[in-house]
């Protein structure tokens, strides 16, 4: 038995290359393993490459991994485009009714061919079943008992009708009695977790949604986009058993623009978009700023610009989410760095929001939102919430009182004797209307001096490796993961590494980030961008000669990249 396993399923888009990862992963779990996993796909309704890659072990995953342990390929292109990925002695399955691999692969790389279609077109009568097939292949070579297939298959399938269930519990059976009759020849089992707790598996879009219900969210706006939809979806179907309200708006402003509506009347409201939709956000973010209405709005970014790769990931947004809009708006920006971080990061997103009265833009990215992770199912009383701190009809009410830690006591509509004008207009502590120069700088000092006492809060950096390490890793984001294996990898080397990840970017936390730069000769700052967004801000507030290290090809960074770069630092040094 190996300790860790990493396939990867592969073929054209519209052959159920992503549904037959998402039952494996779905079953992988049951069966008490952990998971990590990352998907990508064309932003073609059909048609062109898709993959989905399953990380699984006895121990929480970090990462997506680096080389392959087994590859699935349904098609002649799936092999040409990942089989370069496969370990030297990696498994390389395919679909022998239609192609021959052989030429295409070393020959230390193992073939093992099974007839999918033809067994699906025999065995089922129906050919579209191969990724049925498959599934049940891939589950008898890993050691997942058909059981947990047929059970999974019948929470999805079951209300789809009789005759749609039996045709794919019949493909499953096939699938399983060949790869009985045909064995692989090697061990492929990883041995369950000796975990005695309750794991929740959920992707980073749908803990960000469970996170923002949890945290008291009772409104949501959205317009669907890339790879942001699932959000909008979740709580259209969740949200009103929670007495909450889930709305699909004509666009990205109205989205906003309803959820700082809801926001004003006092729901705690969440919207969330991918990098174009926040683009058209921008006006009205500086109307929450303005009015300090607090809302919550999610960013799964995507590569870019324009309309750029929709299903890609990518960490390109942030430089703008720190300085989109107009004027001098005041918002804070947070990044989660894994499923578990989505479901927390967005109750502390919410206590941001709402203690301090002000828009917080959530920076996730294509892979952690669509990325399937295993975590420990939250103790929802210990969670930090946070109401608005409310108006007391006590003489004339300020809405707008300049205060030490600039938050204002806030009134909703109705309440009586607390009645004020709010609108995008500057004004005066009253809600007045004001242009006086007095007054805008004093109107701006207070929003603004929120931002101070926020980057006091604390939880919003993770410390590890090694603490006497004169070589550091500074990451935000999805990159925490890779990063971790990668520093845990140099301690296997006998390097010195420790790493912080920020995952409050703006205002940065200051005592946190200079903390960890005592004693540090080299940082570097792993992102997934072009230009360094994260080490630009970090050079211009530090002036610390931070190392950029960056990609952009639409996937997230593997451990060994990491740890490439960090031996070629340390080497250089």
């Amino acid at each position: 038995m190996q300790s860790n396993l990493t396939v990867r399923i592969a073929g054209e888009g519209g052959e159920g290359v992503i549904s037959t990862g998402e039952l494996l992963t779905t079953a992988v779990a049951r069966a008490r393993r952990d998971v990590f996993t990352f998907r990508t796909y064309p932003a073609e309704i059909k048609g062109g490459p898709a993959m989905f890659q399953l990380r699984f072990a006895d121990h929480p995953v970090l990462s997506v991994g680096t080389k392959l342990d087994v590859l699935l390929a349904f098609n002649e292109e799936a092999v040409d485009l990942h089989a370069a990925e496969l370990k030297n002695d990696g498994l390389l399955v395919y679909d022998s009714s239609v192609f021959d691999p052989e030429k295409k692969v070393p020959p230390t790389v193992q073939l093992y061919g099974a007839p999918l279609t033809s067994i699906a077109a025999e065995g089922v009568g129906l050919k579209k079943s191969k990724n049925m097939v498959a599934l049940a292949l891939m589950g008898q070579l890993v050691g997942i008992p058909l059981e947990g297939f047929k059970s999974i298959l019948e929470e999805k399938f079951g209300k789809k009708g009789e005759d749609v269930l039996e045709k794919n519990l019949k493909a499953i059976d096939e699938g399983y009695k060949w790869g009985e009759t045909h064995p692989v020849g090697r061990d492929l089992h990883v041995p369950a977790s000796v975990r005695k707790e309750r794991k929740l598996i959920m992707s980073g879009n749908e803990a960000m949604s469970a996170g923002a219900m949890a945290a008291g969210c009772r409104y949501y706006a959205g317009y669907p986009i890339t790879p942001a939809s699932d959000i909008l979806s979740f709580m259209e179907k969740q949200l009103p058993r929670f007495g909450g309200v889930a709305v699909q708006t004509e666009d990205e402003i109205s989205a906003i623009a309803s959820c700082v509506g809801a926001s004003f009347a006092g729901a705690k409201a969440l919207t969330a978009t991918s990098g174009p939709g926040l683009s058209l956000m921008a006006e009205v973010l500086g109307l929450s700023s303005m009015t300090e209405t607090p809302v919550v709005i999610v960013d799964a970014q995507r590569s870019g610009p324009s309309t750029g790769m929709p299903t890609k990931t990518e960490q390109s947004d942030l430089a703008f989410a720190v300085n989109m809009g107009h004027g001098d708006a005041p918002r804070v920006v947070m990044a989660p760095s894994n499923v578990k971080d989505c479901f927390y990061g967005m109750v502390k997103a919410f206590y941001i929001a709402e203690k301090y009265q002000i828009p917080v833009v959530m920076l996730s990215d294509q892979s952690l939102s669509h990325r399937t992770q295993t975590f420990t199912r939250p103790n929802l009383e210990n969670l930090q919430n946070s109401n608005r701190l409310r108006a007391s009809k006590n003489g004339e009410y300020k809405r707008f009182l300049d205060t030490e830690n600039g938050v204002s006591p806030v009134s909703f509509p109705g309440d009586e004797g607390l009645c004020y004008v709010n609108t995008g207009l500057e004004h005066d502590e009253l809600g007045h209307p004001s242009w006086s120069p007095s007054n805008h700088q004093r109107m701006s000092a207070k929003r603004h001096r929120k931002l101070d006492f926020i980057a006091k809060e604390k939880g919003f950096t993770r410390l590890y490796g090694d603490e006497h390490a004169t070589v550091g890793v500074i990451c935000w984001g999805s990159t925490e993961g890779p990063v971790e294996e990668a520093i845990g990898m140099a301690a296997k080397q006998g390097l010195e590494v420790k790493a912080l990840t920020i995952k409050m970017i703006h205002p940065l936390p200051d005592e946190e980030i200079r903390s960890f730069l005592l004693g540090l000769k080299h940082v570097l700052v792993p992102e997934i961008n072009f230009t360094g967004q994260l080490c630009q801000i970090l050079r211009a507030k530090y002036l610390y000669p931070f190392q950029s290290f960056t990609k952009c090809n639409g996937m997230p960074f593997d451990p060994d990249e990491i740890f490439d770069r960090i031996e070629e630092v340390i080497r250089r040094a």
